[in-house]
């Protein structure tokens, strides 16, 4: 058996196989190449709905009828000679024309459509570009309903979550937030106004509780960054092993478990705004080597990288803690306290506000009506006198949680001592000036003094009693009691219930073991 050449086997094998020729072949590609081209543009031409051509200054050499059309241009030939863009105002034409590349698949902006487009540069014969045609391929549009579907899905979700992220970053306090007249408030919010005016580092002392946040807030809500972001982060509650590159970023692949995108970083983040760094004294010393260094050169080196990234960030930071005491026991550097000491704004506790306290109270029980919906209550004069008897050592953050408490323990409608003492028995203790001691009693022995109840027990005792008072004083007509006392009628037989009051025969008018007097 004779086996063909390489030739035979593919010009065909048997007796009418001719020889393959090279030439001829060769000829006939060129040829088919040369009348695919015009036919390719004809069939590109016919079925888009729109075609124009420019030359290597962008101008436009030829736009078809129905281009025209599309963009309000009745004769085609008004707009031969202008620039593309004059006619397109989206039109990539001009890119391609500088990178001699074509732009295969795109989605051009028409009014409130996206038409998809494809673009490509014309050359000579030595290959230099001497002009571009693009086509718009809007009856294909049907085609990619599913492409466009996830895009506009996509962009509407990365636009929701950029919203989300500038609310969170903006301040929700203003200087306004910070209440109180007295002479140390107006202090702090002279200061606080002064530092709005620079970009010079803040440091912000007081006691956990103080308002630090809201005035680090309220500072750049008055500076020229008011418009970019505030960023805010506690330094302590960060594990120290990835402080680094949450204050910094990392580069993808710098540690294991790190996100193939790398790490932004809160500097990253702030970059053009503020950047609040709250409990600064707990900032490992390592770490306040490299905070130093993006303070003064306003650069930082991500994790993993070796290239420095420039940043504009005004820094304002915060403490409870003694740092000069830090520095003496070799905790925190000297030279970034110096840095960050730069105009340090001192926030007075509860307990030195004097009369702006009742103030607050009731700028705090504002807060509370409104975002809870219970009714808005107000203070006795015994229940402000009271709240200043009282230290405060965990400051706002402690009244706030005692006036929410009493709030919800009680329907009265202005708070007195007593529904206070509820909240905080140290409340309750009654001042020197205040104190009263009974007169004895001649010729008897003093009682013996009896164990005091648990509070549960206590407060139901009261609040039986008060019940039964206030059905009483109705004659036993539960909508008026509970009218009498400023609440629901839903209300207060759900107290009845809890308390296992049944029938108006079974209801005590006054706490078991006391007069009803």
């Amino acid at each position: 058996m004779t086996h063909g050449t390489d030739s035979d086997r593919f010009s065909g094998d048997g007796p009418d196989a001719r020889p393959f020729d090279g030439d001829a072949f060769e000829g006939g590609a060129a040829l088919l190449h040369r009348r695919a081209i015009p036919s390719l543009f004809e069939a590109l031409e016919t079925q888009s709905e729109g075609t124009v051509a420019v030359d290597r200054d962008a101008r436009v050499v030829w736009i078809n009828a129905k281009y025209a059309r599309m963009l309000g241009i009745a004769d085609p030939a008004e707009a031969i000679g202008r620039e593309v863009e004059e006619i397109i105002p989206h039109s990539q034409m001009r890119q391609v024309l500088a990178t001699g590349q074509p732009i295969l698949l795109d989605l051009m902006l028409f009014g409130t459509q996206r038409l998809v487009v494809t673009r490509f540069p014309l050359t000579d014969d030595d290959g230099a570009v001497i002009g571009a045609v693009g086509f718009v391929l809007y009856d294909s549009l049907h085609r990619l309903k599913p492409l466009l579907a996830e895009l506009s899905r996509l962009e509407a979700e990365l636009a929701a979550t950029k919203r989300r992220l500038d609310e969170g970053r903006q301040p929700r306090y203003t200087l306004q937030s910070f209440v109180g007249d007295s002479p140390v408030c107006l202090e702090v919010k002279r200061k606080a106004r002064l530092a709005a005016r620079t970009d010079a580092p803040i440091l912000l002392l007081g006691e956990t509780g103080t308002g630090k946040e809201l005035i680090a807030q309220a500072i750049h809500g008055l500076s020229a960054r008011s418009g970019r972001s505030f960023v805010g982060v506690n330094v302590a509650a960060i594990p120290e092993t990835l402080l680094e590159a949450e204050f910094f970023g990392a580069v993808p692949g710098a540690y294991t478990g790190l996100d193939r995108r790398g790490r932004e970083g809160r500097f990253k983040t702030a970059n053009g705004g503020t950047l609040f760094l709250d409990e600064i004294g707990d900032m490992p010393l390592g770490l306040q080597a490299k905070l130093l260094r993006a303070l003064q050169e306003q650069e930082i080196e991500p994790l993993g990288s070796d290239r420095p990234v420039k940043v504009d960030v005004r820094v304002i930071a915060a403490t409870n803690v003694d740092l000069e005491r830090r520095i003496r026991d070799g905790r925190f550097r000297s030279d970034l306290y110096y840095r960050l000491n730069v105009l340090p704004i001192r926030l007075p506790a509860l307990a030195e506000m004097g009369g702006g306290l009742e103030a607050i109270a009731e700028s705090i029980l504002q807060e509370i009506a409104a975002r809870t919906g219970l009714p808005l209550r107000g203070l006795t004069p015994e229940a402000v006198e009271a709240l200043g008897r009282h230290r405060w050592p965990g400051n706002v953050r402690e009244l706030r949680n005692v006036l929410e408490r009493a709030c919800l323990l009680t329907d009265n409608r202005r708070l007195t001592a007593a529904d206070l003492a509820e909240a905080l028995p140290d409340l309750g203790d009654v001042g020197p000036a205040e104190s009263v001691s009974p007169a004895p009693v001649q010729g008897l022995a003093p009682a013996e003094p009896q164990p005091l109840p648990g509070y549960d027990e206590a407060f139901d005792e009261f609040e039986r009693g008060l019940l039964g008072r206030a059905l009483a004083a109705s004659g036993g007509r539960a909508t008026e009691a509970a009218r009498a006392l400023g609440i629901s009628r839903a209300a207060f037989y759900k107290k009845l219930a809890r308390l296992g009051i049944r029938g108006e025969g079974k209801i005590p008018l006054s706490p078991p073991g006391r007069g009803s007097g």
